[in-house]
Formats: C-alpha cells, structure tokens, sequence
C-alpha cells in the first residue's frame, strides 16, 4: 500500500498502468463524532453538509469523477454514471475518468480490472451479497474473460472478528463444498467465525478467476477505517477504481 493523500490507501497489485485506485480512510475530512472525521456516505445520520464537503475534497484529490450508489446489499451491476445515483451493489465502466465506488464499514470492497487495462469495476459484497452471487454478476457485467481479470479485495471485517450464525455457514457450503474451510467454531454455541476473503477467492476460483490480490486489512481492529461492528452509529470509506484519461 502507499499513501496518495493523509492514510489513504492504493491497491496493491499488478494492475495496468491507466488502472487508478483509491481507498479512503477516516482521515482527511470535516465530519464531526461518531462520524469523524471523511464519512463518505449520506444515509448513515451524518450532517449532510459535512458529507458533501468530504465528498467536494475526494474530488478534487483524485480528479475523477464517482459514480455513487445506493447499495442494497443484492447484486444488481450497474454502468457507472455519475449523473444519478443508481440503485446497485456494483457498477462497470471503460470511460477514462470516471469512478466505480463503493462504500463499507466491514463488508467486503472488491475491485476489478481486465488486464488490458480498458474495463475497471467495483463491487459490494456484504456476507449475503456474496452469497447471493453479486462477484459473479460484476465479472458477466464486465465481460472479461476469467484468464483476463484481475482482482484484489479491499480492508473488510477479518476472520477473528466475523462471528455469523449458521444460516451463513449454510449458504455458502451449500453452493460449494470447500467453502467449509472459510469457517471455525466460534466460542459461542452455534457460532461461526467467517473468512470473507476466503470465501471471496473461493467463488471467484469457481469462476476461473485465479489472480486475486490483496485481502489482509480488517476493519475492525484497523481504527483507520469505520467499522459497523466496532460502532453502530459510524460512517463509511470508499474504494474506488478508474481508467487514467
């Protein structure tokens, strides 16, 4: 990871050079507690003033320009446009200059790119997002073959601190078996503890994708990011991805 402005993040991966990305932290905004201080998102109780004055100083760092969703934790893929707020859980473009963002406080941020450098994606994947299929409906979006997208999953609760019933334990292991070894017992009864980057990799390898990257940054033991299970009442960061103009 490097910084591009305060403790924001880039992926860390073999991405085309035109390939642009950036993960926002904590830092670097006007917001004030529990929401402090660069909360990215309008639904959360946030003064909305303060969001979009976070949202003006993301532009204007990164000179491209979000397309912002309103996610539903399903699987819809849109095309990216910033000139509505689409109803989604990921979006697609091959536009130079224009962002496909999404934003979390514990569920997984997925980006994706071809490797010749001319389709970029991002994707929302909360336990039943990814269950449902929605990794798996941003790739068809794309139109990528498997051998040609690149993937790298973004800071998202980690495996030590995912505790899940077993409701989610059965929706993955039912669609596939080896989904079994992304689960531990919990030390409460029933419980599971849950690799949301396991399971990731998992479903992405049923799909031929094998270049996945990143997957080691947990929201909630990193303080640099929101967390919805560390604090209920917080914001949310984005990752977003686009094509260098």
């Amino acid at each position: 990871m490097s910084n591009r402005a305060h403790d924001w993040l880039v992926a860390d991966w073999p991405a085309p050079a035109r390939v642009r990305t950036c993960i926002t932290t904590r830092s670097g905004g006007i917001s004030l507690p529990p929401y402090d201080s660069f909360n990215l998102a309008e639904h959360v109780g946030d003064e909305p003033a303060s969001v979009a004055k976070n949202r003006q100083r993301l532009l204007s760092q990164l000179g491209c320009k979000p397309a912002w969703l309103e996610q539903v934790h399903g699987i819809a893929v849109a095309a990216a446009d910033p000139a509505q707020v689409t109803q989604a859980d990921a979006s697609w473009t091959g536009t130079a200059n224009l962002a496909s963002v999404v934003m979390t406080a514990d569920c997984l941020p997925v980006l994706f790119c071809d490797r010749a450098g001319t389709r970029v994606a991002a994707a929302h994947a909360g336990w039943r997002g990814l269950a449902a299929g929605v990794l798996e409906a941003t790739l068809a979006a794309m139109v990528v073959p498997p051998e040609d997208a690149l993937v790298w999953l973004g800071p998202a609760i980690g495996p030590a601190h995912f505790e899940v019933g077993p409701e989610v334990h059965a929706a993955f292991v039912s669609q596939h078996a080896e989904a079994v070894e992304a689960f531990r017992p919990s030390a409460n009864p029933g419980k599971y503890l849950a690799d949301l980057y396991q399971l990731a990799r998992i479903r992405l390898a049923a799909r031929g994708v094998t270049a996945v990257y990143g997957g080691g940054l947990c929201t909630y033991s990193d303080a640099r990011f929101y967390s919805y299970r560390r604090s209920a009442q917080t914001g949310r960061f984005a990752s977003l991805i686009w094509l260098a103009g």
